[in-house]
C-alpha cells in the first residue's frame, strides 16, 4: 500500500466533517478580522482582534490540511507549525481581551514578556524540532515533547489571565462593559478550554479524531464576539458592520447544505436557517432604530455640550461684569453718601426743612445701592471662589443680642412685637467668621421684618445635640410650597416682594452659600401664604 493511499484511507471519513469545521469558521474569522481592521481604521483593539483570528484561521487551513490531504510531504509541512501557530492565537487571545477589558494598551515589560513566551517554540519551528517523528503507517507525526508541554502551559497561563482580568476589571466596570466582558470571556473561554482539553486527550491517547469536533464551540466564541460587536459597540461599527455579521452567521448555516448527507438534517438545517433568516430581519431592524437612536442622541448631547458650553462663558462674562461694575460703583456711592451725610449735618450751612429731606433721600438711597453692590461683589467672590472666612471661636450671643437691639426701632415704628430668647448660661460658642455670620442673622432678622404687616417677629439662640440653631419667626406673609422651593436661587423673590420692592432678590441666596461654608443649612418652614414662616440656620457647635 503506497503512502498516498493510506493517508486518503485514513482521513477519507472524516473529510466532510473536517471541511465544515475549519474551513468555514477559518473564513467567517478571516473575513471578520479583516473587516473590524478596516472598518476602525487599524486601531490597536482592532489589529489585536485581527492578529488572532487570523492565526486561528491559519492554524484552522493547516489542521484541515492534516485530514483532507493524501500526500505524506504536504502533511509534514503543514504539521511542523501548528504548536507555534497555536501558541501565538492563545496569547494574542489574551492580549486582546486584556486591552478590551482595560480599555487601553499594555505596558512594555507585558509586552516584552508575551515575545519571550513565544521565542521557545518559534526556535524549535525555525530548526524543524518541532516534530520528533513522523509515522507514514498512520500517516501521524509525534510532535516534541517539550513543544507539547510547553504548548499546555501557555494554554493555561492564557486561560488564567483571562479569568484574573475578568475578575478583576468587572467589579470596577459599569453595567455595559460588565455584559460585553462576560459576552467576549464566555466565547473565549468555551473555545480554549474545549481546545486545549481535547489536545490534551488527543496527544495522551492518540486518537486525534476527538479534536476535530472541539472545533463545534467556534460558533459559540463567534457569536459572543458578534453580540458584542453589534450590543456593546466594542469596535464601534454602525448598521453596515451589524448586517454583515448577520450575513456571515446565515452563510455559517446556509453552508451545511453542501456537507450534509442526510435527509434529516437538511430538513432540520431548513428550518434552522429559515429561524435564523427571520432572527436577522428582527436584529437588524433593532439594530438599525438603535443606532439611529443612538445617533439622534449623540447629536443632541453634541449640541447640548456646545450650548452649555456657551452659557457658561456667558455666565463667567456676567460674573466678571458685575464684579467689575460694583467695583466701579463703589467709589461715587461712597461720595454720594458722605456728601448727603455732610449737608444733613449743616458742613456747608443750614439747610431748609425741603433740603434736609431731599439729602436724607439722598443718603437713603445711596446707602440702598451699596447694600445692593456689598451683595453684587459678593455674590461674584463665591461664584467665583475668592470669598474668604476668617474662622475664630466666637460667642453668638453679644452678636445676636447686638443684632436684637439695631432691628428694635424699625420693628418698633411698624407696632410688631419683638421678642429674643437665648440660652441660661448665656453663652454659645462656635468656630465663624463673626462679621460674615451676623451678616446671614441680619438678612433674616431684616426679611422678617419687612414682610410681617402686623403681629410678631421673635429671634431665639439655641443649642441642639451638636448643633447651634438660630431662629427667627414671623406672623408675615409667609412662603407657599412652590415659592419655597426656589427662594434660594439668585435674584428669587417671594410674597413678602408685593410688600417690600426694593430688594434685590439676593440676600437668601448669600445667606446660604455662607451659611453653607460654615458646613451648616437653613430650614424653611411655612404653613403656607399669610400663615407667618421660620427661618432656622443650623451650624456645628464648637
Amino acid at each position: 500500500m503506497d503512502s498516498i493511499t493510506t493517508c486518503f484511507a485514513l482521513g477519507q471519513p472524516y473529510h466532510t466533517i473536517a471541511y465544515y469545521s475549519h474551513l468555514i469558521p477559518a473564513a467567517i474569522i478571516l473575513a471578520l478580522s479583516l473587516f473590524v481592521l478596516v472598518q476602525t481604521k487599524f486601531s490597536l483593539m482592532a489589529k489585536l482582534f485581527s492578529s488572532f483570528g487570523i492565526l486561528l484561521s491559519l492554524w484552522l487551513i493547516g489542521d484541515v490540511v492534516l485530514w483532507t490531504v493524501s500526500d505524506y510531504n504536504i502533511i509534514s509541512f503543514a504539521w511542523a507549525p501548528l504548536d507555534y501557530i497555536n501558541i501565538l492565537f492563545y496569547l494574542f487571545g489574551a492580549y486582546f481581551f486584556i486591552v478590551l477589558v482595560k480599555g487601553k494598551d499594555i505596558g512594555l515589560w507585558s509586552k516584552f514578556a508575551l515575545f519571550a513566551l513565544s521565542l521557545p517554540p518559534f526556535y524549535l519551528t525555525l530548526t524543524n524540532q518541532s516534530i520528533a517523528i513522523f509515522d507514514q503507517t498512520v500517516c501521524e507525526a509525534i510532535n516534541n515533547p517539550f513543544l507539547t508541554n510547553y504548548k499546555l502551559v501557555i494554554e493555561g497561563m492564557a486561560i488564567l489571565i483571562i479569568i484574573g482580568v475578568a475578575a478583576y476589571y468587572y467589579r470596577l466596570s459599569i453595567k455595559e462593559k460588565r455584559q460585553q466582558i462576560i459576552w467576549v470571556m464566555t466565547g473565549l473561554l468555551a473555545f480554549f478550554l474545549t481546545f486545549s482539553s481535547t489536545e490534551y486527550i488527543a496527544s495522551i491517547t492518540g486518537i486525534y479524531e476527538i479534536s476535530l469536533y472541539s472545533l463545534f464551540i467556534l460558533p459559540l466564541f463567534l457569536g459572543g464576539i458578534i453580540y458584542s460587536i453589534t450590543s456593546f459597540r466594542m469596535f464601534q461599527l454602525k448598521t453596515f458592520g451589524t448586517q454583515l455579521l448577520v450575513y456571515i452567521l446565515l452563510i455559517m448555516i446556509g453552508s451545511q447544505f453542501f456537507f450534509l448527507e442526510s435527509t434529516t438534517d437538511k430538513n432540520l438545517t431548513i428550518i434552522t436557517f429559515v429561524l435564523s433568516v427571520v432572527f436577522a430581519y428582527f436584529l437588524l431592524r433593532s439594530a438599525r432604530r438603535e443606532i439611529q437612536a443612538r445617533a439622534k442622541v449623540e447629536e443632541l448631547a453634541l449640541e447640548l455640550a456646545v450650548s452649555n458650553n456657551k452659557l457658561q462663558d456667558l455666565d463667567k462674562l456676567k460674573t466678571e461684569f458685575l464684579s467689575l461694575a460694583s467695583h466701579q460703583l463703589r467709589s461715587p456711592l461712597t461720595a454720594i453718601k458722605g456728601y448727603a451725610s455732610m449737608l444733613n449735618e449743616g458742613t456747608f450751612g443750614e439747610l431748609g426743612e425741603k433740603q434736609s429731606e431731599a439729602a436724607r433721600r439722598i443718603y437713603a438711597s445711596a446707602q440702598g445701592l451699596v447694600s445692593l453692590v456689598e451683595d453684587l461683589l459678593n455674590v461674584s467672590k463665591i461664584e467665583q471662589g475668592g470669598m474668604k472666612y476668617e474662622m475664630t471661636s466666637t460667642d453668638l450671643v453679644p452678636i445676636v443680642e447686638s443684632l436684637y437691639n439695631e432691628m428694635k426701632i424699625p420693628a418698633s415704628n411698624k407696632g410688631l412685637e419683638f421678642a429674643l430668647v437665648v440660652p441660661e448660661d448665656n453663652t454659645v460658642m462656635v468656630t465663624v467668621d463673626p462679621l460674615k455670620m451676623r451678616q446671614v442673622f441680619l438678612n433674616l432678622v431684616d426679611n422678617a421684618i419687612k414682610y410681617t404687616p402686623q403681629g410678631f417677629v421673635k429671634l431665639s439662640l439655641a443649642r441642639k445635640d451638636d448643633k447651634v440653631l438660630f431662629s427667627v419667626s414671623d406672623s408675615g406673609v409667609g412662603i407657599t410650597a412652590k415659592t419655597k422651593e426656589r427662594i434660594f436661587d439668585k435674584f428669587m423673590r417671594g410674597e413678602g416682594g408685593k410688600l417690600d420692592t426694593g430688594g434685590s432678590g439676593l440676600g437668601l441666596y448669600l445667606a446660604l452659600e455662607i451659611t453653607k461654608a460654615h458646613k451648616g443649612n437653613i430650614i424653611i418652614e411655612s404653613a403656607g401664604q399669610d400663615k407667618g414662616s421660620v427661618f432656622t440656620v443650623e451650624i456645628p457647635s464648637t
